[in-house]
């Protein structure tokens, strides 16, 4: 019986995100949840060779190290496809995490495009805090 409970509650819960998320007036009229980071996907731009890459390496990857122990990246990983990495930042907002990423010396090469997603708590889990 409680297997069946916390599988309908999983199933409430991620209907009730996927609505929110189908209709604007239901996204709207619920509570913007706060950023508590950005998510930085990194691809390598179309044309720029292996070779291209390789000579910015060194420089990227010390000032990435550098980001990740002055706690701005919180985590990283590389893309399955080889075509970049992904990165999890402590940033208040996208313009924050523009600022962390357009320093770093694959950007400032141009060799790369960024796209930057703000995320925070999942918010269908306040319904678990409400009262029925």
């Amino acid at each position: 019986m409680k297997a069946i409970r916390n599988v309908i509650l999983a199933l409430t819960l991620t209907l009730t995100g996927a609505t929110s998320m189908a209709d604007p007036a239901l996204a709207q009229a619920q509570i913007t949840p706060p950023t508590t980071g950005v998510m930085v996907i990194l691809t390598v731009k179309a044309g720029i060779t292996r070779e291209q890459i390789m000579t910015v390496m060194p420089d990227e990857i010390g000032q990435t190290v550098q980001l990740y122990l002055n706690g701005k990246i919180r985590e990283w990983y590389s893309r399955s496809d080889g075509r970049g990495a992904v990165f999890l930042l402590d940033a208040k907002d996208v313009a924050e995490g523009h600022a962390i990423m357009d320093g770093l010396p694959l950007a400032r090469q141009d060799l790369i495009d960024h796209e930057y997603i703000a995320v925070g708590p999942l918010m269908p889990l306040r319904l678990l805090m409400t009262k029925p």
